[in-house]
């Protein structure tokens, strides 16, 4: 047939012939089809997902009803795939392309097939402006909606649906826009342009989209919806959702008729398919605190009970911030605060952020336990950090869903189009698809990633809308990762999303600037005046903007820190053989650490680096070798053992260090040392009866600090040197004998800023005659500390040094802020309709960024045992079998778990020297993400327990104290 300019088009409904889906297929799905597929999944997840208020919150921003508004949006959803009818997506399946190429009715310009880098989101993009605005959709910038973001709505629909693939398009010239194909050759000529306007029309009639918006979203609704679309795309694309709803072999001819049926069955599936992917809602169905934990409130846990529910009622959503000593259930006490904030915002879950992947395995089991008493719904929990699937309870979880899922039909890669691909496992466990849970657990880089330029950054800010986000150890991120919490709390007062950050240790500008970001985001941005106080909490409303009044709470466990400084010279690096230097720091640890050796009880050495704690482990069994040789006498803790080793330790540790249980009778606990690094500083519940520390900057300190004596052993439960359990002891190691630079210790580098240490050292000395009261004390010495009068009245030549630091720690503070404002995106204000300014790309900006400390080097090996026969294995005697891979066979899911349970952290520096990409990285390796970047250490014994790989100038050992570098 021809259209009115006679020329030749396809017949007058959608092509079956234009393919959507092939990848897994008999045979090819009709494009129309998948858009069908899409609109209805979106439409379940509107009503599933989204509360009333956030429908309504959509409604007002578009002008229209909320039935209107469903519609609409489920027509914007189809036509995300709009772009796929173009000839430069059909030729990437060529015999399904010789369809159509020959066809008079499919124009396009001679090459135009071969146009790789125009994709067909970007397709889509630059369909649209031009469809929509003939519809009646505003062409012209200046078009204000109620979310205050000015653009003009038939581009800014393209440009949000464009961005479905992780990415939103720069604006596009109007220019441009009028001629399309002659700018963008791969769009193909006016066959094709008539097919998506058939396609555009179709899916408008079914859906009942008719409705044309009178303005456009906000950012953060803009974002929400972007997240919508994707996992509707998703979620439809799985192989098991397409063959439930194909057409008939044959029988797809793309008639009206056709198209009603297909609306009709894939309506009537999407339920189940949202449903069977767990993205429902959970409730938070316990109301009191009794029925949520087994105990009675402490006074910051009461004071919550007594108070916080009426805030919210008054304000809905809102943050809560808390103050509080390590060990006084601030965790319980953020959970019942998520049980407020929760239903009163019409959240649908939470998200739990954590400054490590240890930290997030533990509270991993806490919030599972809680979910599995005190919430309903649907409660399906991931946990989000990079090796989450070595976690033995989340990953026997996995292999469970998985099964499940694989029964359902749902694995399988769908698409020609490597970015459409899904791997469903279990549906949640697939790449990128965790955040999307209602209850999460994971490190914070997990959700930083929504505001740096990455590639589906605007998934963790979809999945953090409607949910409560609780931030454990507020106070445990450098200028780097505050910025960037910044920016993430700015978009979370936007999108009214509940907030509870937790802090042990928090100066009260810290506590101002991420109050004032929340109240930025939801438009409040006069800052307001924030005094914290320590401990207590305060609430801060996203309606009002109002911050309730710092409400002060007494301590469950009031006690007096008793410090002691030792100022010692720093010998470390010498032999264990070698006797003590007096006034050296082996001599002060054997003298503070022999009442545990001889009377029995339990220590804890905390060290400023990993060599640092290999050396005092070392002379800490020279110097007690009875105590060495009993059973868990002194171990070693830091980050670089092989994973399997150190989750073994971990695991040890929390046995014999953990908290008592309620049946077991007051008993000293036997003569045991541990000696870590800082790892031992958050989450982990661990109770010493004495902590002896290497100086650290205060917040740190108070941190190890809190686990002296942590948990209350009754009489008889601590040894005689250690009864008075409302005077813990901590110890301080310290370098500085003189308040000098040149005294911090070399093997320190930049592990803490000269200045925080001087300034800890003078406050200390100060300050620890007479203790440290506990709460009482903690937050005025946490601010003095970073007080710029903290030099008035030191000596001359004190004072001009401590000056000259400051500003070195000043300006790397700013560097460090400065980058991640140039790097980072910025709030939802500052979007303006112009989307594509959330994921413009910049030069390095990769996930590295997060997972690693700014400026942090870094690598990962894995440590493989040559045996007699010449075999590498990853056990040290052998068992197990040879490490997988390196028969160039491919890695079962196993394979990968194992060799990934058995790497280790190193710098960055070890492994570059020597390196062999062919030797270091066997074939299969490379095709595993996980694996992709570990080196292979072939080790040799060299002597009992130690293991060596030459590499480089160096000498990379492994033994029972961990890797290390010769």
């Amino acid at each position: 047939m021809t259209n009115q300019q006679g020329i030749a088009v396809p017949c007058a409904c959608p092509d079956p012939r234009l393919w959507g889906k092939e990848r897994g297929l008999e045979r090819a799905y009709p494009v129309m089809c998948h858009l069908l597929d899409v609109a209805a999944v979106f439409g379940v997840l509107w009503d599933v997902l989204l509360s009333a208020a956030a429908r309504e919150r959509f409604a007002e921003q578009l002008a229209l009803d909320v039935k209107d508004c469903r519609a609409v949006l489920s027509f914007w959803a189809g036509l995300h795939d709009l772009g796929k009818i173009t000839p430069v997506f059909q030729a990437q399946v060529p015999s399904l392309f010789d369809k159509v190429r020959t066809d008079a009715a499919y124009l396009f310009a001679p090459g135009a097939e071969r146009e790789r880098g125009f994709r067909h989101e970007m397709a889509t993009h630059w369909s649209l402006a031009s469809l929509l605005a003939e519809e009646g959709y505003p062409t012209r910038r200046g078009t204000t909606g109620v979310g205050g973001a000015k653009a003009p709505a038939a581009h800014w629909v393209g440009q949000l649906l464009g961005g479905h693939h992780g990415v939103f398009g720069a604006k596009v010239p109007a220019a441009q826009l009028r001629l399309p194909s002659q700018y963008q050759p791969g769009l193909g000529e006016a066959g094709w342009a008539e097919q998506r306007r058939l396609h555009f029309e179709e899916l408008r009639r079914v859906t009942g989209g008719e409705a044309v918006p009178g303005g456009v979203l906000s950012a953060d609704m803009a974002v929400v919806l972007t997240g919508l679309v994707v996992t509707a795309d998703w979620l439809a694309s799985q192989i098991g959702a397409i063959k439930q709803v194909r057409p008939a072999d044959g029988a797809w001819q793309g008639t009206p008729a056709q198209v009603d049926a297909h609306w009709q069955r894939t309506s009537a599936a999407a339920s189940a398919l949202v449903a069977e992917a767990q993205l429902g809602r959970a409730t938070f169905e316990a109301e009191s605190f009794g029925e949520m934990f087994p105990f009675s409130p402490n006074p910051l846990q009461g004071d919550l009970v007594e108070h916080l529910p009426g805030l919210v009622a008054e304000g809905g959503a809102g943050l809560v911030l808390m103050t509080a000593p390590t060990g006084d259930g601030k965790t319980e006490a953020a959970l019942y605060a998520a049980s407020v904030l929760g239903p009163a915002a019409g959240a649908r879950g939470m998200y739990v952020a954590l400054p490590t992947m240890a930290t997030a395995d533990a509270m991993y089991k806490r919030v599972r336990k809680f979910a599995e008493s005190s919430l309903g719904g649907e409660r399906a929990l991931t946990l989000l950090h990079s090796m989450a699937w070595l976690n033995p309870l989340y990953g026997q979880a996995a292999q469970d869903a998985a099964a499940t899922a694989v029964g359902r039909g749902q694995a399988g890669e769908v698409s020609a189009d490597a970015a459409t691909a899904v791997t469903a496992d279990a549906w949640l466990r697939g790449a990128r698809h965790g955040f999307l849970a209602p209850l999460s657990v994971g490190t914070i880089d997990q959700a930083l990633r929504g505001v740096l330029p990455l590639r589906y950054n605007v998934l963790p800010l979809f999945g953090l809308h409607e949910k409560v986000f609780v931030v454990d150890e507020a106070h445990a991120y450098g200028p780097w990762m505050h910025k960037l919490l910044l920016t993430l709390l700015e978009w979370l007062g936007a999108m009214r999303s509940p907030v509870v950050l937790l802090s042990a240790t928090l100066t009260g500008s810290t506590a101002a600037s991420l109050v004032n970001a929340y109240r930025r985001g939801a438009g409040f941005l006069e800052p307001a005046a924030i005094a914290p106080c320590y401990p207590g909490w305060l609430y801060a409303s996203a309606v009002t903007g109002e911050v309730s009044a710092p409400r002060p709470t007494s301590s469950g466990r009031p006690r007096t820190l008793d410090v002691r400084v030792r100022r010692v010279a720093w010998d470390v690096a010498v032999k264990p053989t070698d006797p003590p230097q007096a006034g050296g720091r082996r001599e002060a640890l054997r003298e503070e650490l022999r009442p545990v050796a001889e009377a029995g009880g339990t220590a804890l050495v905390c060290c400023t680096t990993v060599p640092e704690a290999q050396a005092t482990y070392r002379d800490l069994c020279a110097a007690f070798p009875d105590l060495a040789g009993q059973e868990g006498g002194i171990r070693l803790l830091h980050s670089r053992f092989p994973a399997n080793d150190r989750q073994r330790i971990t695991a040890d540790c929390e046995a014999a260090y953990g908290k008592p249980r309620a049946d077991q009778p007051p008993t000293v606990r036997p003569a045991s040392i541990l000696v870590a690094t800082q790892v031992v500083e958050q989450s982990l519940d661990l109770d010493f009866d004495l902590v002896v520390s290497d100086l650290a900057p205060l917040a740190q300190l108070l941190q190890r600090a809190g686990r002296g004596r942590r948990h209350r052993r009754g009489p008889g439960g601590r040894p005689v040197w250690a009864q008075a359990e409302d005077r813990p002891k901590l110890v301080v190691l310290d370098p500085f004998r003189r308040p000098q630079k040149s005294d911090k210790p070399a093997t320190w580098g930049s592990v803490y800023d000269a200045s925080l240490l001087i300034r800890t050292s003078l406050l200390l000395t100060e300050r620890a005659a007479d203790g440290i009261v506990v709460p009482d004390g903690v937050q005025e010495l946490v601010d003095a500390v970073y007080a710029p009068d903290f030099v008035d009245g030191l000596d001359a030549a004190v004072e001009r040094e401590l000056k000259s630091l400051d500003v070195e720690r000043l300006a790397s503070e700013m560097a460090e802020t400065d980058l991640a404002a140039m790097v980072g995106i910025s709030g939802p204000g500052n979007i303006e309709g112009q989307l594509h300014l959330i994921s413009r790309r910049l030069e390095g900006v990769t996930e590295e960024l997060l997972t690693t400390r700014l400026g942090a080097d870094t690598g990962r090996v894995l440590c493989a045992y040559v045996q007699e026969d010449g075999s590498l294995t990853l056990a040290r005697d052998g068992s197990g079998g040879p490490v997988p891979g390196l028969d160039g066979r491919p890695l079962s899911r196993d394979d990968v778990a194992a060799v990934a349970a058995h790497t280790a952290p190193v710098p960055g520096k070890w492994v570059r020297e020597g390196a062999d990409a062919e030797r270091d990285h066997p074939a299969p390796w490379k095709k595993i993400s996980t694996l992709r970047d570990v080196v292979l250490l072939p080790m040799r014994e060299v002597k009992d327990g130690l293991w060596t790989c030459p590499r480089g100038a160096h000498t990379i050992g492994v033994s029972a104290a961990g890797l290390e570098q010769f």
